[in-house]
């Protein structure tokens, strides 16, 4: 018997602490307590209805001033138009070739001399000795850009072009920079 009361013991206090918990509960007799808490100031939460975008304002009169003076761009016209790579890890002097009626129009950087010889080498099969090549001089100007143009070629034919820098500056330390340049097989249009 003395099993029987633990367990009704055990099933008492179960009953009511779950009774407890329900939400059932009602108020005492001296109103201590309360099954729902009663708000006193208005709702939890604050809802306004309004715009999702947000409305600019035009109240404020505050311009801040600058201690600083004005400030005048230098002219833009010698920029490269051209964004060439730096020369670490370059052996040849980057061109870029673009191919015309029976010819090429050749752009690369100016800073590896004050003037250039350019030519189209032919790369047809020749029997006997490859006739040499006609060089064309080509003064680097002021601009970062150099160009020049080679025409009198056959259209269609397989050529490649050859950059020679022949006073190409040294470097403190007495090397020198980059002074030629070769593309790959070209054909003019």
């Amino acid at each position: 018997m003395r099993r029987t009361g633990k367990f009704a013991l055990g099933l008492a206090a179960t009953s009511l602490a779950l009774g407890g918990c329900s939400g059932n509960a009602t108020p005492s007799a001296a109103g201590t307590g309360s099954a729902s808490p009663t708000p006193t100031n208005g709702p939890w939460v604050r809802v306004e209805s309004g715009s999702p975008t947000a409305t600019p304002s035009t109240g404020s009169t505050f311009s801040p001033r600058s201690a600083l003076p004005a400030v005048s761009f230098l002219p833009t016209t010698g920029a490269c138009g051209i964004a060439w790579p730096d020369n670490i890890g370059l052996v040849l002097i980057p061109m870029v070739i673009t191919p015309i009626s029976g010819g090429f129009k050749v752009d690369w950087p100016s800073k590896y001399g004050s003037y250039y010889r350019i030519t189209a080498v032919p790369q047809g099969l020749v029997t006997g000795a490859q006739p040499e090549p006609t060089w064309q001089t080509v003064q680097a100007g002021a601009n970062c850009t150099v160009s020049a143009t080679i025409t009198g070629l056959t259209s269609g034919a397989p050529y490649i072009i050859w950059l020679d820098a022949p006073d190409t500056p040294k470097g403190v330390e007495g090397t020198r920079s980059l002074y030629s340049g070769k593309s790959n097989v070209v054909k003019p249009l």
